[in-house]
């Protein structure tokens, strides 16, 4: 028999309110300058550093409680780095996570898991995420285990079976193998995974990429459900800016390790102020045909930079359409460093970009 907590005294044990350090305690979640680069070794027996792959490089940003951030940009500009590094499945190389109040960045063994409990996820592929050896109850009930959050085997049986019907999944189906299902309903199984121990943050990794769109749409929905009825707060990493904008209280658009811009999403998908964004939205088809031919488009030009060897100032400046001499490496006011990275400065009411051109 395992000792636990009911299930509706689960979700007080870690307070999203923070300690004693003047933040809102609103705030769930607070990147403060987050940077995860990855050493780059050569040589067979005394392996050396050569560089780094900078795979985010200066990220800041909020999430409050019951509130979704998505986040955005193409392969490669750090979203999945970022989610992984909340959850604590990359380390860090500066700059600090504060989850409920608390650094999570140095956090490890018992501390650390404690904090997990608090996190949850939900994965892009719903046919490589779940282990084809457990059944969907094994699966969805693990995080009980792990954590010992059920007070008998019976306990355990109805919470699995609670959990599985809330994603709209019959109970009938607790035995079933992962190749059992298609690829919607193994999601929903990854979902009921990740809220089974009533987490007060959910990182999605692009979770309906791999969906057809008629599936999408009905997972979308749940996640709106599920953060209504527990309070959840999301991080909503996406490929798909349409979707982002349906869900997410606040965008953030990220390339090459940075975010430039952030803000509402109706106000940054209507007035876009970052030419990286523009670029992006111009891409999104539009159903009428008459507007689609009459859209502008913004074709970049070149390949996105390497993390490895970023440029100076501007990290768009290399692709960007209305660059200027000043944005290889702009100094004063604007710039947060000796590298003449612009800052994120606000350009109307809670909308930021980083861009000295705007």
């Amino acid at each position: 028999m395992t000792q636990s907590t009911d299930v509706e005294d689960r979700a007080d044990e870690v307070s999203p309110t923070p300690s004693v350090n003047g933040n809102d305690p609103d705030v769930i979640l607070d990147i403060r300058d987050l940077k995860v680069h990855f050493p780059v070794r050569r040589g067979f027996i005394l392996k050396r550093n050569v560089g780094a792959v900078k795979a985010v490089d200066g990220v800041s940003f909020t999430i409050r409680n019951g509130e979704t951030v998505g986040l955005v940009g193409e392969s490669g500009s750090g979203k999945t780095t970022i989610g992984r590094s909340i959850l604590r499945l990359n380390q860090t190389t500066a700059g600090e996570i504060i989850f409920a109040g608390e650094d999570i960045t140095s956090l490890s063994g018992g501390k650390l898991r404690r904090v997990r409990r608090h996190l949850g996820t939900v994965f892009r592929d719903p046919y490589g995420a779940l282990n084809p050896r457990l059944t969907a109850g094994n699966i969805i009930g693990e995080p009980l285990k792990v954590h010992s959050l059920y007070k008998d085997k019976k306990d355990y049986r109805d919470q699995v079976g609670q959990l599985m019907a809330r994603v709209g999944l019959n109970r009938s189906m607790i035995g079933r193998y992962p190749h059992e299902f298609s690829g919607g309903q193994r999601q929903r199984i990854g979902v009921a995974r990740a809220i089974a121990a009533r987490p007060n943050l959910i990182v999605l990794d692009e979770p309906v990429s791999a969906l057809d769109v008629s599936i999408q749409a009905q997972v979308i929905n749940l996640l709106g459900d599920l953060q209504s009825e527990f309070n959840l707060a999301y991080l909503f990493i996406a490929h798909d800016l349409s979707v982002v904008r349906h869900i997410s209280d606040q965008v953030a658009v990220m390339y090459l390790g940075k975010i430039v811009e952030i803000g509402d999403p109706d106000e940054l998908y209507l007035n876009p102020a970052h030419p990286y964004t523009k670029a992006l939205l111009s891409a999104v088809p539009v159903p009428d045909p008459a507007l689609e031919r009459q859209r502008e488009r913004i074709v970049l030009r070149g390949d996105i930079p390497s993390p490895l060897s970023p440029p100076t100032g501007c990290v768009f400046h290399t692709r960007c359409p209305i660059a200027i001499d000043a944005c290889m490496g702009v100094r004063g006011p604007l710039a947060n460093n000796d590298a003449g990275v612009p800052d994120l400065r606000e350009i109307s009411a809670g909308h930021l970009a980083a861009c000295i051109r705007i």
